[in-house]
């Protein structure tokens, strides 16, 4: 099981990379951002919206946050404007960073129940094993979109936890 520790470091960590990714994806042209790349949500900005859409609705679940709106598909689009994804972004980080300063090791431990509107049905799992899935969407789509930069020629800075500046 994770601890308080665990997620307020990758609460951090999300920070960092996005602070990373988001500078980087900034000098680049928007018909660059938006170009469609092969990726599972298409562009760099496609998939950065729908990021921030899964942290909206994931942090939802575990604090007293608005839930997005809309579904899977519609995420993509939720934040066309790129400077207003930016600010949202940002503005939401602070916010993972302030819940995860008030998370406890027995509130982790307790189960959760929720609605998953990608499988249509209700699921009771540990709030840790849910929260670690937060972090690990955060990673894996963050993934996509560094290999989305790299192919547009911008060069993301390190990625790796333990070089996480303290």
């Amino acid at each position: 099981m994770i601890d308080r520790a665990y997620v307020q470091r990758m609460a951090r960590y999300n920070r960092w990379q996005n602070e990373n990714l988001y500078g980087v994806a900034d000098r680049l042209s928007a018909e660059e951002r938006c170009r469609e790349r092969g990726a599972f949500f298409g562009s760099i900005h496609k998939t950065l919206s729908h990021l921030l859409w899964g942290d909206r609705s994931w942090m939802s679940r575990f604090a007293d946050l608005p839930r997005p709106q809309v579904g899977i598909p519609e995420s993509v689009a939720l934040y066309p404007d790129w400077e207003n994804l930016k600010v949202e972004r940002a503005d939401f980080d602070r916010k993972i960073l302030d819940w995860a300063a008030t998370v406890d090791d027995a509130w982790l431990a307790e189960d959760m129940t929720y609605y998953s509107g990608a499988t249509k049905r209700e699921w009771t799992r540990p709030r840790w094993a849910l929260v670690t899935h937060m972090f690990n969407h955060q990673t894996h789509h963050r993934g996509q979109v560094h290999c989305m930069l790299t192919q547009a020629g911008a060069k993301p800075s390190d990625t790796d936890l333990p070089f996480m500046p303290d």
